[in-house]
């Protein structure tokens, strides 16, 4: 089986080639924004054409979310219409395809955890342009799973943790949001389970939701990371009021990850397990 990996570099996309040796029976192709740059649909569509992979792992994407309100026409053509092109060469060539989406379809002012039904609303760009790729893909007709999730975070990349390890390493007091509700995501944790349904014989077409178990807030997360790593900083909770920023952020964020334990089986850990396990690593 032939695989590509698009965002090869970025935190899943690194975690999956990790996981990949496990997996010798199969060939892997990463790329990243040079081999294969989602600005461009042209070049995304020869790419596809030249390597012809058997499943198509789309994990790559505009996510610099305050940017995004600057450069709405980029991010739709990397969030959107590059999507729509693998999704449209995924049904043509009658191939699979499992693209990564957000919790940030949703307008977040839901207070039970969020199901794939849920109306979707986006409250900034980078949703608006992630809720279209999940439209281009459904029109498409393509067989293709869509995962949502949320507040991802890894050893790669930047992201929350490794923030909140430097700003923690540096300062002796932070400020962090307290009502914001969700549960972390480790990349590592999704990458398993992207290759579990892959390698299974399960596969179901449709939008499933994956986070880790729990609900917690920012200056929960702060707060965990805080004592694993056994850190000395005061942390203060603000609202979101108290920290403004280019785009608005979903106030509740929470997933519910019951169909995609009952569709695949899906292991879904704890949170707290989760952040600890990456924590050894970095």
């Amino acid at each position: 089986m032939k695989i590509l990996v698009t965002g090869a570099f970025g935190q899943l996309g690194s975690e999956i080639r990790e996981l990949s040796v496990n997996y010798p029976h199969d060939t892997f192709v990463f790329v990243d924004r040079e081999e294969m740059p989602l600005d461009n649909v042209e070049i995304v569509a020869e790419v596809l054409n030249d390597i012809r992979p058997d499943i198509i792992i789309s994990g790559g994407a505009y996510t610099a979310v305050d940017k995004a309100e600057s450069e709405s026409e980029l991010v739709d053509i990397i969030n959107h219409r590059a999507v729509g092109v693998m999704a449209d060469w995924t049904a043509k060539n009658n191939k699979k395809l499992i693209h990564i989406s957000t919790d940030y379809v949703f307008q977040g002012d839901c207070r039970i955890p969020l199901k794939e039904d849920e109306p979707t609303d986006p409250i900034n760009v980078y949703g608006l342009t992630k809720q279209r790729g999940e439209q281009a893909i459904i029109e498409s007709g393509a067989d293709a799973i869509i995962i949502r999730t949320a507040w991802v975070y890894s050893t790669y990349g930047a992201n929350f943790v490794k923030t909140m390890i430097r700003l923690m390493t540096e300062k002796e007091e932070i400020s962090v949001i307290d009502d914001q509700v969700g549960s972390p995501t480790y990349a590592r944790d999704l990458a398993k389970t992207i290759l579990d349904i892959i390698h299974s014989s399960k596969w179901q077409k449709g939008i499933y939701h994956f986070s880790n178990e729990g609900r917690i807030s920012w200056f929960d997360f702060a707060v965990a990371i805080r004592e694993i790593k056994g850190l000395d900083c005061k942390i203060t909770a603000i609202p979101t009021t108290a920290y403004p920023t280019p785009a608005a952020r979903p106030k509740f964020s929470l997933l519910d990850k019951s169909k995609i334990k009952d569709t695949f089986g899906a292991v879904v850990p704890d949170w707290k397990d989760s952040l600890e396990e990456m924590l050894t690593k970095v």
